[in-house]
């Protein structure tokens, strides 16, 4: 595992989140979003961002295209534990790597079309495996829509498999808001419990990042940084 971008991610604080300064959960055009990846980046650039990631789901092809010293390499992978549906974002990965390469999309509706990606056979433990033989750290996408009766025995099961965080910082927008199970505030409690790191982003589908903060509560903050 590259500590490098371990230690990185873990000093990322509440505050980096609320203020617009670090969001690690982008979509754009390589998987379901509507933004184009080199525009998104250069806003970011330009609103002073410290470090932003484009989690598109199932593919790093997006990274290859757009190299800028304040992104992060990442995905955010869709699978299975067990009976539950899983978004496992994955950061500070190598690209390249060979054992991360089965997991990837081998077509474009395998990145953008729900119906198409529930369907994913990936195997949870493998996946995170291969997470950290790429150099990168594991971490649970908005863990509270997770259809499970138990998030808390849920994480502890993935903690097992060697899960390095969980999204706290995360606003719940959209349909995530009507498909919520969990409290959302819960949740940081649950990363304080099995010493997870912490991480946090929109999960922004569009083309502008200046609408989009997280706060901790769970909801989006009014920009104050005009773009």
């Amino acid at each position: 595992m590259d500590s490098e971008f371990k230690e990185l991610i873990s000093s990322f604080t509440k505050e980096d989140y609320e203020n617009g300064l670090v969001d690690l959960h982008i979509h754009t055009t390589f998987s379901d979003g509507t933004g184009d990846i080199r525009e998104l980046a250069a806003q970011a650039e330009a609103m002073g961002y410290k470090y932003i990631a484009f989690c598109d789901h199932n593919t790093v092809e997006g990274y290859r295209s757009c190299r800028s010293s304040i992104v992060i390499p990442a995905a955010e992978f869709d699978v299975w534990c067990g009976c539950v549906f899983l978004h496992l974002l994955a950061y500070g990965i190598d690209v390249n790597s060979e054992e991360l390469k089965p997991f990837f999309a081998k077509t474009k509706r395998e990145t953008e079309a729900d119906w198409v990606r529930i369907f994913a056979k990936r195997d949870i433990k493998k996946l995170i495996n291969a997470i950290h033989t790429a150099g990168g750290i594991a971490v649970l996408a908005h863990p509270a829509c997770c259809w499970t009766l138990s998030l808390d025995r849920l994480v502890k099961k993935l903690v097992s498999y060697g899960l390095d965080g969980i999204e706290v910082y995360y606003p719940y927008r959209r349909h995530r808001g009507i498909i919520k199970f969990h409290y959302a505030g819960s949740v940081e409690k649950i990363a304080d419990k099995y010493n997870l790191i912490k991480t946090g982003g929109t999960d922004l589908h569009g083309k502008k990042l200046h609408n989009h903060r997280v706060s901790q509560a769970g909801t989006t903050l009014p920009a104050n940084k005009p773009l």
